[in-house]
């Protein structure tokens, strides 16, 4: 299992107390510090480094996961991307089942695919205030209160924060394709960036329903704006207190619709966040809302959200266990 970053520390702890004899867990550092600022692609592209070369030291792995946060899980989607692997194998169609073919009998067969990720079984994909859609405009950062002024001169500012201000506020083309993270919702020409999230048994989206002011509610948990308004108003439970709402694995999109280049090229932002979502949602994912209303670390939601300092995120830590308590292995 990898975890981003030093960041995910207690979590870890946490995990390997609750699977000691099933799970390697590994904290990425490979894109820590200003190399946050290299973009999604290269950023991801070390990372898939960093995992081939965990995988060797421990030879007998079987399965794999991955538990992200924020810009981690942009990472780690362009990085299962590149370590996506597809074969097949033929296995009997049933016990005792003979068909006759050219004539002759034979036992009837069926081809099957093997999805795997770095040669590994892929499990869990599990991100936290991961902003899939991008930062770019309709509160999708709610430090610029909505108000579009603010959130244009953000988007012009982008370079800022260096390629991965780019990618996160739609604003790159490199050789005049469209902006990553709308090619990251299809399998483009470039690498199979959805078939490589299906691959995962469970995929799962934790997302702070307020007080994250990095992140929105929207774009950290798939959703379309005027979808949120039926999840207001939930009622926390006892053994998890900050979570509020829990939607079982769904896929929503069943049109055809990709963003290709085509489609994407000359689009506003509010056209292409329907793009993204519509391709990301045809996968099924499960969504977790968390909320630290009345909490004295609401302020640090983002933060506290994947308990990055014991200190002073501790408020955080139901949400670890409940990650922990859904754990495929």
């Amino acid at each position: 299992m990898a975890l981003l970053a030093d960041d995910w520390k207690y979590a870890a702890k946490q995990f390997v107390k609750a699977y000691s004899r099933d799970v390697i867990v590994h904290c990425s550092d490979s894109n820590c510090s200003t190399l946050t600022f290299d973009g999604v692609d290269i950023m991801g592209t070390r990372l898939a480094e960093e995992v081939l070369s965990v995988i060797k030291q421990h030879p007998h792995l079987q399965k794999i996961s991955f538990v992200c946060h924020s810009l981690g899980g942009l990472v780690s989607r362009y990085a299962i991307a590149k370590l996506y692997e597809q074969g097949s194998a033929r296995r009997a169609c049933g016990e005792e089942m003979e068909c006759s073919l050219n004539g002759s009998t034979n036992l009837c067969v069926e081809e099957v695919s093997k999805r795997k990720i770095a040669g590994l079984e892929p499990m869990n994909f599990i991100t936290c205030a991961t902003p899939h859609l991008g930062c770019r405009g309709h509160k999708q950062a709610p430090a610029f209160c909505g108000l579009y002024t603010l959130e244009k001169v953000a988007s012009s500012s982008s370079w800022l924060l260096g390629r991965s201000g780019r990618h996160l506020f739609l604003k790159d083309c490199d050789e005049g394709k469209p902006p990553l993270l709308l090619r990251m919702a299809s399998d483009s020409e470039d690498l199979p960036f959805i078939s490589a999230l299906q691959s995962f048994k469970r995929r799962v989206a934790y997302a702070n329903t307020s007080f994250d002011y990095l992140v929105g509610w929207s774009t950290s948990s798939l959703r379309r704006r005027n979808e949120l308004s039926k999840c207001r108003n939930l009622k926390k439970g006892d053994k998890y207190p900050h979570i509020v709402n829990v939607d079982e694995a769904t896929s929503v999109s069943n049109q055809e619709e990709t963003p290709t280049e085509a489609k994407i090229n000359g689009r506003k932002s509010n056209e292409m966040e329907e793009a993204m979502i519509r391709g990301l949602t045809k996968l099924s994912w499960e969504r977790v809302d968390v909320s630290f209303k009345g909490s004295k670390q609401r302020y640090f939601a983002h933060t506290t959200i994947q308990v990055t300092n014991y200190c002073f995120n501790s408020d955080g830590a139901d949400v670890i266990q409940h990650m922990i308590d859904n754990f495929a292995v």
